[in-house]
């Protein structure tokens, strides 16, 4: 007998067709002498429904009372879930994210977990109940509903299973596990068998969408086994473990573009100490997150500094950037939302040599332009024109044959 957590994403839950395909395989797993415990999203497009009806009555809603409603989501598809099973005579019950007991900061929208009782959870487990739990959601020391931001019901997932000290984590979305590339860009993309937690970190930091970054962070962290994989068939999915358990290293895993990406560029700052924590603090304490950050040296004690930010933070950051350079007397500000960021990973680059090589004749082989570079122990990024990001992801798909491996 083993202990179980199994998250399902918004389009496995989306109708009551599709909530009853979850129950039978909950019941399937039930059956088989596992404790489970379920983790929930809320149906596909409820969450946003919910924010646009919010956005309808003001361009501004409250943070704590936009939490309470979109809490809601997972609310319902917990309910019924644990209504369809009690149907099918199984015996269930459902909990909120304070029934859970996880506790978070007061971040409303984007907060934090700082602790996990689960107390209620492993009672009901020890009753040999099915626990289902509504995902994205907890609440901080004076009982405040909060919501861990988007892709949330991942963290709260993990976060239950390193508490209960869950034998594995099993992650149930619309896609057959982690890819090579994404299929829908590359048709050649593989599914990955195992990869290790620091490739998936990378990868869902760099445009992959099938985990949320923190939960695989929280999974690194307690050493929870994930398992990603599809809801709507039998097949094995993909292992994110620890790099020991990764049989063999391949110098790249994976090619990742993320087009949600601008470019901002202060020219002629002074080059003098202090003028990045000037230049970058603002932007920080306006919670816009800046990811590449290159710096060219010119003559006569000045400097270029370009860096990049979420494109839907980009016209606040530009704003905020030309503030800043009429403070620090530079020159000029440049910026630019047609670009994608394009990305190698694997921790098999950690011991060998050429890969960029490699990626740069690839990229100029087929005459697309690198406007910034950035790289990591295991990831190598280009930025380039956006137009040319599918093209890019296809052609390093081919150019380190990933599509002839069996990862």
């Amino acid at each position: 007998m083993g202990l179980i957590v199994q998250k399902y994403g918004g389009t496995s839950v989306s109708n009551l067709d599709r909530i009853r395909n979850v129950a039978n395989r909950v019941a399937k797993t039930y059956d088989s002498g596992h404790n489970i415990v379920v983790v929930l999203s809320a149906m596909a497009g409820v969450t946003d429904g919910l924010i646009e009806q919010a956005n309808q009555l003001t361009e501004t809603p409250d943070k704590r009372e936009l939490d309470v409603l979109l809490a809601t989501g997972e609310q319902m598809t917990a309910a019924l879930l644990a209504i369809t099973l009690e149907s099918m005579r199984y015996p269930a019950r459902s909990l909120l994210g304070h029934q859970a007991e996880i506790l978070t900061n007061t971040t409303f929208g984007n907060a934090r977990i700082l602790n996990i009782g689960a107390g209620r959870i492993k009672a009901l487990i020890n009753q040999r109940h099915i626990v289902v739990v509504a995902g994205f959601q907890g609440c901080d020391d004076e009982g405040n509903i909060t919501t861990l931001g988007r892709g949330g019901s991942d963290t709260s997932a993990v976060a239950i299973s390193a508490a209960i000290q869950a034998d594995a984590c099993e992650i149930y979305t619309d896609v057959g596990g982690i890819y090579t590339a994404d299929p829908n860009i590359c048709s050649k993309a593989r599914r990955i068998e195992r990869i290790c937690y620091e490739e998936m970190l990378e990868m869902a930091s760099l445009g992959a969408k099938v985990l949320q970054i923190r939960s695989v962070e929280f999974a690194k962290k307690f050493n929870v086994p994930l398992h990603v994989r599809s809801s709507f068939n039998e097949e094995e999915g993909t292992m994110v473990v620890n790099e020991e358990d990764v049989m063999e290293k391949l110098v790249v895993s994976g090619v990742t573009c993320n087009k949600n990406e601008a470019r901002i560029t202060l020219r002629k700052v002074p080059d003098q100490p202090g003028i990045a924590a000037k230049v970058f603090s603002p932007i920080a304490d306006a919670g816009i997150q800046i990811d590449m950050i290159i710096q060219n040296t010119r003559q006569g004690g000045q400097t270029d500094l370009t860096f990049t930010v979420p494109e839907k933070d980009f016209n606040q950051a530009l704003q905020i950037s030309n503030r800043i350079a009429n403070e620090i007397n530079a020159t000029e500000v440049l910026g630019d939302s047609d670009i994608a960021k394009v990305s190698v990973i694997g921790v098999g680059m950690k011991n060998h040599s050429g890969v960029a090589a490699k990626m740069f004749s690839a990229l100029a082989a087929e005459n697309i332009n690198i406007r910034l570079i950035t790289t990591s122990e295991i990831r190598i990024s280009c930025v380039i024109t956006e137009k040319y990001a599918e093209l890019a992801v296809r052609t390093l798909h081919d150019a380190f044959s990933l599509s002839n491996e069996k990862i």
